[in-house]
């Protein structure tokens, strides 16, 4: 069984934890991203995810095993619901729970959304296009902006 986990302010260290391996595979695709002297990767300042109501970290649990996670900003009044990041762990991929996870975020957020992902993350392209075409029978739109990102947008009128 696949969960959707709310992190709680005193889990956020479990969630940079996780944040590392994150990293350590986006770094494939932003040779920018480096390690520090500490051996770490830079750690994500999750500070607004306890502050701001329209942010909203969770876990992805798979049978009470920490799995990945998703950092999702709710709409507001100018700006379309979106994933500013997803993540399963590598022994889960392709198994279809990033799909499940992410249909089931869809559901929590009706109205519109923007999904976006880097120039050179095929894998990722791939994944939210097969996702989004799935879950909205194929009436999305996709385009590119000025720094080659692929965007695809739709929106969720109710709970499908």
């Amino acid at each position: 069984m696949i969960e959707l986990v709310r992190v709680l302010k005193e889990e956020e260290q479990c969630l940079h934890n996780l944040m590392q391996f994150y990293i350590y595979e986006f770094a494939q695709y932003l040779p920018t991203i480096t390690l520090e002297e500490n051996g770490l990767y830079k750690p994500f300042d999750l500070t607004p995810y306890w502050s701001r109501p329209n942010l909203h970290p969770f876990f992805i649990k798979k049978e009470n095993e920490l799995i990945g996670f998703a950092l999702v900003e709710s709409a507001s009044e100018t700006e379309p619901n979106t994933i500013l990041e997803f993540f399963i762990i590598r022994k889960y991929n392709g198994k279809g729970f990033g799909k499940l996870v992410a249909t089931r975020l869809f559901n929590m957020f009706p109205g519109k959304w923007q999904i976006t992902q880097i120039e050179k993350n095929y894998p990722a392209q791939a994944f939210w296009r097969s996702t989004i075409s799935s879950f909205t029978n194929g009436n999305y739109s996709e385009k590119y902006d000025e720094k080659r990102r692929s965007i695809q947008e739709f929106e969720i009128k109710s709970k499908q």
